[in-house]
């Protein structure tokens, strides 16, 4: 699977065909050099559309990636359905974040209106222009119905992002739903999960797992919602981390539509309908892709409403719960250099308390040895005995004294002896009584 970057150059011609070049024609009579397909026969050449007085482009092929390789470009995002009303609007939203796109297409011809909106998207607040922008879309035939196809083509991506679907147009083909929107995909992630890639994200719709009204509706179309829904536990027992956006009716709304109406994200299973644009979407999925942690393993249910507050789509991610614990990834204890006496006193001490962290408990009672939860204090029985006078010897011959109450204040002050009767407060006080009920009298006539 040969794989086109889009860079800005001049182009050679030339005749020779011993080296395996061969000559193609634009439709205004330029030619570019391309080398020839030999080792992998289903790679197709890209052909753009040129002007006169317009940059001229080459296809520079790229070695795949191996199969199975680890080495994942966390930058590099493949889009299954570029060309399509969501899929070419994320893949500008993710030009935009600054991520290399790979744009999978099943005819490099239907590619190039893509290419041409790349060339003119206007990227706010970045001193890229449209050159250096469109340098990181990379253009690759794929045809998601042939599984043979498919993992050369996601090569070292990180992050896949499946923007297909049966197309309304084909109201009459029975076999579409089926083959585009459960088989085609569920290929797709089959692949995915063997290019062990870091995150999948599939655009599904509103009503997969509801029936009754409107998914009855919907259904009508070949059991389109039927086929989703198998698309999406396909990819839940893949293993793969995921996103699945289930975004209301798209076809009315315009890209002005966000103007007037902000999007809200739901948990599953919760909205009936409801409208969002085809742009605020590829704007979700492109915030998902940069923050792939606060979609980890969610299901959100997107549509956009007038009275909904304009809120950061980051915040309405981290409202969604998560169907699965995210893994706790630990640090690594780094390891003291070869050196004796030689070791830093700092590096020691950055060891210790990383490994100190590592095997610690989270309670805060356990980082200080006197620090211990507080407990109740435990009842006494109340001392029914009267207490007893005290006496002592000040006379120093041998003799005890009762001691008057001022006397017995000062010794108190001087030594304060340890109180063990009763808690109440009753007892502290001769003429403190708790309060009783008043005694019934007989009315007077």
């Amino acid at each position: 699977m040969d794989v086109f970057s889009l860079q800005p150059t001049n182009v050679n011609l030339s005749a020779s065909s011993r080296h395996g070049l061969f000559q193609k024609t634009f439709f205004h009579g330029q030619a570019a050099k391309f080398l020839q397909p030999r080792k992998v026969p289903v790679a197709r050449k890209l052909r753009l559309l040129g002007s006169p007085g317009s940059p001229t482009f080459r296809g520079n092929v790229i070695k795949a990636v191996s199969s199975g390789s680890d080495s994942k470009d966390v930058n590099l995002v493949f889009v299954a359905g570029a060309t399509g009303k969501v899929g070419s609007r994320t893949v500008r939203e993710l030009l935009k974040l600054g991520f290399r796109v790979r744009a999978g297409v099943r005819s490099a011809e239907r590619a190039q209106p893509l290419v041409q909106s790349v060339k003119e998207m206007k990227v706010e607040g970045s001193t890229e222009d449209s050159f250096q922008v469109v340098e990181k879309l990379e253009v690759v035939e794929c045809d998601l119905e042939k599984p043979d196809q498919i993992e050369p083509a996601i090569g070292n991506a990180s992050l896949v992002i499946c923007c297909i679907g049966a197309s309304e147009k084909e109201v009459f083909d029975v076999t579409g739903p089926y083959r585009i929107d459960y088989l085609a995909t569920k290929n797709l992630i089959d692949a995915a999960a063997s290019a062990k890639v870091n995150h999948f994200i599939m655009v599904s719709s509103l009503g997969t797992n509801k029936i009754g009204f409107p998914a009855a509706i919907l259904n009508l179309f070949w059991g389109v919602l039927i086929w989703k829904r198998k698309a999406e536990e396909a990819l839940l027992a893949s293993g793969i981390p995921y996103t699945i956006v289930r975004p209301g009716g798209m076809e009315r709304p315009t890209d002005a539509f966000k103007e007037t109406h902000n999007i809200t994200l739901s948990v599953e299973d919760t909205l009936f309908g409801g409208l969002v644009s085809n742009l605020q979407v590829a704007e979700l999925m492109a915030v998902i892709a940069k923050n792939r942690r606060l979609a980890y393993c969610k299901v959100v249910e997107v549509v956009a409403e007038t009275t909904a507050p304009l809120t950061p789509m980051e915040e309405l991610l981290r409202k969604i719960p998560s169907q699965r614990p995210e893994p706790i990834v630990q640090d690594a204890v780094p390891e003291l250099p070869v050196g004796g006496n030689d070791v830093p006193s700092s590096v020691i001490s950055d060891v210790v308390d990383s490994s100190k962290d590592a095997t610690s408990y989270r309670s805060p009672y356990f980082a200080y040895d006197n620090f211990k939860p507080p407990s109740s204090p435990s009842p006494s029985t109340p001392s029914t005995d009267p207490p007893a006078s005290t006496s002592i010897d000040i006379s120093g011959n041998g003799s005890a004294k009762p001691l008057n109450a001022v006397e017995s204040t000062q010794v108190t002050d001087q030594a304060p002896l340890p109180s063990s009767g009763p808690l109440s407060p009753y007892v502290a006080y001769e003429d403190l009584k708790p309060p009783t009920s008043p005694t019934p009298q007989v009315p007077s006539l």
